[in-house]
């Protein structure tokens, strides 16, 4: 797997996603967000839309500079491949792009998520709730955690346990008692 940022927002990077294979894939289009992408080593493909789709990419993220605090990083959208779900691809994308955020000059990353799954990869990829919500109900973390502990995560799961859920979810947020690890940036 290769991590590649394509471009940040002044860039105007765009990028075709299969909406049957990716969630949010006509987010992507969009040329008002930066991109970054996880895709295959298979260099005979197209990431960058030439054909029909990108059809090597793995895993997308969209953001741009948070309205509000110019100091901030905000991710719009995350996608991963459905084949390709819950291998930490997500987690490492977001870790790999923390990484670029912060060597282009920003403080903090946040995430709006709107499920336990998402938010449990964002915790993967060292972000924490923030005690905020927005939009319908997602919850805010960011990176770096302004404080962490079981608490506060304990907290945000209390909040999706409070909605309906799918059996997926309940079992899911059943099986969570501790954070989870979180993973190492990609090299």
């Amino acid at each position: 797997m290769e991590f590649t940022l394509l471009g940040w927002p002044d860039d105007g990077p765009t990028l075709r996603l299969d909406h049957e294979q990716f969630s949010y894939a006509g987010k992507f289009v969009m040329s008002t967000t930066g991109k970054a992408v996880v895709r295959t080593d298979d260099v005979t493909k197209s990431d960058a839309g030439d054909g029909p789709f990108a059809d090597n990419v793995l895993a997308a993220v969209a953001f741009d500079a948070d309205r509000t605090d110019p100091d901030t990083l905000r991710c719009r959208y995350i996608t991963v491949r459905t084949d390709r779900r819950g291998e930490g691809i997500g987690p490492r994308l977001l870790r790999f792009l923390t990484e670029r955020a912060r060597a282009n000059g920003y403080d903090r990353v946040s995430i709006a998520v709107n499920n336990p799954f998402a938010y449990e990869a964002a915790y993967r990829a060292g972000f924490a709730f923030t005690g905020e919500t927005t939009g319908l109900a997602e919850l805010v973390c960011a990176s770096p955690p302004t404080e962490g502990g079981r608490e506060r995560y304990q907290r945000g799961l209390d909040r999706y346990r409070e909605r309906d859920l799918t059996d997926a979810e309940e079992q899911f947020l059943a099986a969570r008692v501790e954070p989870p690890e979180t993973v190492d940036p990609p090299v």
